[in-house]
């Protein structure tokens, strides 16, 4: 059944862990999965937390810490000290430990680590920590399950049942000469179908796809997702296998990816949570709320030139709201577009002259239905002398607004600059000056004898 977390419930354990009742704690957390206490632990106090979590078997309590968010974690583990956290750490995952540890003082890096009882967890953790976590290297676990090629079929099997131990996920068993070379990878299937004395050369596949640990961890979550796989090996420039990269860390990479694209679209330029500072929150919005602020003021100052237009054909300002929005619509949705191009390296790319072309197909067809609709809307209001001018307006800003979304990220990204940021404030401000501009100009020349 799935485990719903309630205020009755929090206020148990709260009670629980108040009176020191362990025998209690331990029965209640046993029925729980390690993401279920997660949960507790994020409404619960850094103290009590930590309380908690030393009753919990090691095992369990290191994968999740492994998996809280990290700004919570950091607020954790300030409550413990090396001896009582070097025991979750040489129950993880290496690349998870890293993670952990990078968040920590050097000097609680360095104490932990002199702490860890398995030596090789304290190697692989060291050879870890030089990686920076944007590339492949930094993202890689050292645990896997490696042969070497002159191996028998039995040898084998038996050299798996040994490293099997420290591998949680047996995803692949990689293939490897006498200097840890990268020669392949066999399937278990073949493993166990094949004779005992079969030699692990004559049934391991050669054909393996790889990466280099200073590959940007967007290139091999990217290669992950075109090819399909579950694990991803990691090579150094000779291509000695050094580790692997689990689809699991991937789907981090592309949630955490997908988060900072939503608070981009969302106007934020920086990472922001709802329960961050209120001088934080403000300090990320501000710098487009003013950008958006001085296009507003600009568009402004344009309708201000045009205010004899308005003295004579007072309706005209009932449509100033549906050019703003429409072109503002138009180009942030066609910039969008543009971007997913951009970000998908696995076809081939389109000319300028042929995304233009498509743009501007869409375009009239749009800019015809969007204008037709919003000039009929004249006759209803009792200003049919208005129809041109609104059909015609909104026809012309259809076609500028998805101009600007072409080329405006297409530019930015040409010169560096990140488009994914700079597109949308650029985009609507500019949208609001043109298409207001465009409107007014329209309407003074189809209205010159009003």
């Amino acid at each position: 059944m799935t485990f719903e977390l309630t205020k009755d419930y929090l206020e148990h354990i709260q009670t629980a862990i108040d009176a020191s009742d362990d025998t209690l704690l331990r029965a209640e957390m046993e029925e729980l999965y390690p993401a279920d206490i997660s949960g507790i632990l994020y409404e619960l106090e850094p103290e009590p937390a930590h309380y908690l979590l030393g009753l919990l078997d090691k095992s369990v309590g290191s994968e999740i810490l492994a998996n809280l968010d990290p700004a919570d974690r950091t607020n954790l583990i300030k409550t413990f000290t090396s001896e009582e956290l070097a025991p979750f750490i040489n129950q993880m995952d290496s690349d998870d430990a890293v993670d952990l540890l990078n968040e920590q003082p050097i000097q609680v890096r360095e104490e932990v680590i002199g702490l860890l009882e398995d030596r090789e967890q304290a190697r692989f953790i060291l050879d870890l920590l030089h990686y920076d976590d944007s590339v492949a290297g930094g993202l890689m676990q050292k645990e896997l399950i490696k042969i070497n090629v002159n191996l028998t079929v039995n040898a084998c099997i038996e050299e798996i049942r040994q490293q099997a131990e420290e591998v949680e996920n047996v995803y692949a068993i990689y293939v490897v000469d006498d200097v840890d070379k990268l020669l392949g990878l066999v399937s278990l299937k073949k493993i166990v179908l094949a004779r005992k004395n079969a030699k692990i050369a004559d049934i391991y596949d050669d054909d393996v796809v790889f990466m280099e640990t200073y590959r940007p961890v967007t290139e091999v979550a990217e290669v992950m997702r075109r090819y399909d796989l579950d694990a991803i090996p990691i090579v150094n420039i000779q291509q000695r296998l050094l580790g692997r990269i689990t689809i699991d860390d991937v789907v981090d990479v592309i949630t955490e990816q997908a988060e900072e694209d939503i608070q981009v679209i969302s106007g934020l330029s920086g990472e922001a949570e709802e329960d961050d500072s209120v001088w934080k929150r403000s300090k990320v919005q501000l710098p487009w709320l003013v950008a958006g602020a001085v296009g507003s003021l600009l568009a402004a100052t344009v309708i201000t030139g045009f205010q004899s237009e308005l003295g004579k054909v007072a309706a005209l300002a009932a449509f100033i709201p549906i050019i703003g929005s429409t072109g503002g619509n138009v180009g942030i949705q066609t910039s969008s577009l543009i971007l997913q191009s951009l970000t998908d390296t696995s076809g081939l790319s389109i000319s300028l002259a042929k995304r233009l072309f498509r743009t501007l197909l869409v375009a009239i067809i749009n800019g015809l239905v969007v204008g037709l609709i919003a000039g009929t809307y004249t006759f209803i209001i009792g200003e049919p002398r208005l129809f041109f001018v609104v059909a015609t307006s909104l026809l012309a800003v259809v076609l500028l607004a998805s101009f600007m979304g072409t080329v405006t990220p297409l530019l930015l990204n040409r010169i560096g600059i990140n488009p994914a940021v700079a597109s949308g404030p650029f985009i609507t401000t500019a949208n609001d000056l043109i298409g207001i501009g465009v409107y007014f100009l329209i309407a003074q020349w189809l209205l010159a004898e009003v």
